[in-house]
């Protein structure tokens, strides 16, 4: 499945629903929805993404989804089943996160902290040192395991899959991937 730019251009600034089942144990925070997502209505939908990749590798699901034409069935879930949600800091859809104002990212933290007290889950890991750094005013934050906590859930900040993230590899995302997984109960 494919897309032309003028397509994926009419998803700017849709919106795509929270992936998010009963007994959510880890909860995994995007930065925002690319237009690909918005488009399929699937998470880090992308080709090319390693989030599915990174999560198969990582032991969290026993296969690698390919999101490209959207969910199926099966692919929510497998992903709700273990416990693992989805959502993004901020809800448009943009080409690239890059695009997102400081004051989105600060809004996006705040409304972050309602879907947490909403899910409830054990672990947040928050995909993008960058963005977290921004939306919580943490500007010394790393990745890992933070100090502080979103509604008393613990909050990891882990590498970003997107290919614009070059420096990760599928391998070194499974190994950051891995971390909040184990501490919330799910490998």
């Amino acid at each position: 499945m494919g897309f032309t730019r003028a397509e994926l251009e009419s998803y700017r600034d849709a919106v795509i629903p929270d992936l998010v089942g009963p007994g959510c144990r880890l909860l995994f925070v995007g930065i925002n929805p690319g237009l690909w997502t918005a488009a399929t209505g699937a998470h880090f939908a992308r080709p090319g993404n390693r989030f599915y990749p990174a999560l198969a590798r990582a032991g969290i699901v026993d296969r690698v989804i390919d999101a490209s034409a959207g969910f199926t069935d099966a692919d929510r879930k497998l992903l709700t089943d273990n416990g693992i949600g989805i959502t993004n800091l901020v809800r448009r859809a943009t080409a690239r996160a890059d695009e997102l104002t400081a004051e989105e990212l600060r809004i996006g933290g705040e409304e972050l902290i309602e879907t947490v007290r909403a899910v409830s889950p054990k672990m947040i890991a928050v995909a993008g040192i960058t963005a977290y750094r921004t939306a919580f005013g943490e500007r010394k934050a790393a990745v890992g395991l933070q100090d502080r906590t979103i509604a008393g859930v613990p909050v990891w900040v882990v590498p970003n899959p997107s290919g614009l993230n070059a420096h990760a590899t599928v391998d070194s995302l499974a190994a950051a991937y891995r971390q909040p997984a184990e501490a919330a109960g799910i490998v």
